[in-house]
């Protein structure tokens, strides 16, 4: 599949993501790629997160990719049951997640629906990377290791690249869109 065949969905986690971040960078540069908006980035409610990704979906008049970061990966994972259902029921192709946090984080901030910690235990009903690094902050690789088992992703590892975000030196990210454009392929 190629980037133009199909609607590309960003999912960015808690706070969204700023004007340099990757995500933005990547909405700015693709044609295909729009933003799931939240209408409270600070205060995530998963019920909210959930209902908006279902609408943009809803929306796609292509097959749809989501690429989520942090947070946004576990909204994905806990709507992917609903995108298996009615009117979205198959439209979902992939899902390219990066830097999911751990519910051990999670559990520290308390603007955060604790919906959000536990995500279902059953694998995603479309094909998924997620791209883990050894020294996230939110995270370990034991934790992304398994996640990944759960969902049913196939796993790449980062190597020593912190949050993969602004304030791990990933505002471009070209080896992330080099990986994207690999994971099209598989779809």
């Amino acid at each position: 599949m190629r980037s133009s065949d199909a609607d590309i969905l960003i999912i960015p986690g808690h706070g969204g993501s700023g004007p340099d971040h990757w995500q933005s960078r990547w909405e700015a540069k693709i044609p295909a790629v729009r933003r799931v908006a939240q209408a409270d980035w600070e205060n995530p409610s998963l019920d909210a997160w959930r209902d908006r990704i279902v609408e943009e979906v809803a929306r796609a008049e292509r097959p749809v990719i989501l690429v989520a970061h942090s947070l946004g990966v576990l909204a994905v994972a806990h709507t992917a049951p609903l995108l298996a259902k009615g009117a979205v029921n198959g439209k979902v192709k992939g899902g390219f997640f990066v830097a999911p946090p751990s519910a051990k984080v999670l559990e520290t901030f308390d603007a955060i629906d604790p919906a959000f910690l536990t995500p279902p235990a059953e694998p995603l009903p479309f094909p998924s990377l997620i791209i883990a690094s050894r020294d996230d902050p939110y995270a370990s690789f034991a934790d992304s290791e398994d996640l990944a088992r759960v969902l049913g992703s196939e796993l790449a590892d980062a190597g020593h690249s912190g949050h993969i975000n602004i304030e791990s030196g990933h505002g471009p990210w070209p080896e992330g869109l080099m990986r994207f454009a690999g994971f099209l392929k598989t779809l």
